[in-house]
């Protein structure tokens, strides 16, 4: 039992929920160690969503929200803390739902879609048979794609993802939105956009944002967009960190 007054409270809860996530067969056992590298630049921006990863989220919405085709990309660890936003983030951009792992199993495959729809998806691609395509000069267990999904997406949406397939995604020709507390990471770096926070803010604080904007105007939405520049973005995230601006 978490007392609710422990100054570590939010992260013990979401240490349970992976935990809780791993002995149900969602997460792997280097899903608990990635998170907890991740954790450690959360200490470093305080704990808290900053003003640059704010503007970074409703960048995030607009460029969903125009998209053709847009995919959530949903590994074991964002199915563990996150499936409901996951849902919710699908219903309101329109996109398809995607798993793709790097340690990649059926069983594990089944029980994310599983998880997923548990929470309202009305259908989840990329399982088994399902990941017939392949990405280009990607060899891990990650280039298994849907055709049907990431392999004909325009945007895809790859949270807490691995560094050569958000290059790889890069490479097709594709937009990447990603969720990365590390802006020095390849991921943050190869992305169209980088929100530089905390899987558990940022992820209902984009579902909000989505919500928002779903009924704005197309010359709106470009207008967020051409206001955001994700390099200067990274280059902010790393003076929040360094403690020079909020």
């Amino acid at each position: 039992m978490i007392p609710a007054d422990h100054p570590r409270a939010k992260s013990l809860h979401t240490r349970e929920r992976l935990v809780d996530g791993f002995r149900r067969g969602l997460v792997a056992p280097e899903g608990l160690i990635a998170h907890g590298r991740g954790e450690a630049f959360d200490y470093l921006l305080g704990e808290r969503t900053s003003a640059v990863a704010k503007q970074a989220t409703e960048a995030a919405a607009a460029m969903l929200l125009l998209s053709k085709r847009p995919v959530l990309s949903v590994n074991g660890n964002a199915a563990a803390l996150v499936p409901k936003e996951i849902v919710e983030l699908a219903k309101a951009i329109g996109a398809a739902i995607e798993v793709n792992l790097f340690y990649r199993t059926q069983e594990r495959e089944q029980a994310i879609k599983d998880e997923l729809l548990r929470f309202g998806a009305k259908d989840v691609l990329g399982v088994g048979e399902g990941a017939s395509a392949q990405i280009p000069e990607l060899s891990s267990e990650r280039r298994r794609v849907d055709p049907e999904g990431i392999f004909v997406a325009d945007t895809v949406f790859v949270p807490l993802e691995d560094g050569d397939r958000a290059e790889a995604l890069a490479r097709m020709g594709k937009k990447v939105i990603t969720i990365d507390l590390n802006p020095l990471s390849r991921t943050s770096r190869a992305a169209s956009v980088t929100i530089v926070d905390n899987l558990v803010r940022a992820m209902p604080a984009l579902v909000k944002a989505a919500e928002a904007l779903k009924g704005k105007d197309e010359k709106t939405l470009q207008k967020i967009l051409a206001g955001f520049d994700n390099n200067e973005n990274l280059g902010r995230s790393l003076m929040t960190i360094r403690g020079g601006t909020k």
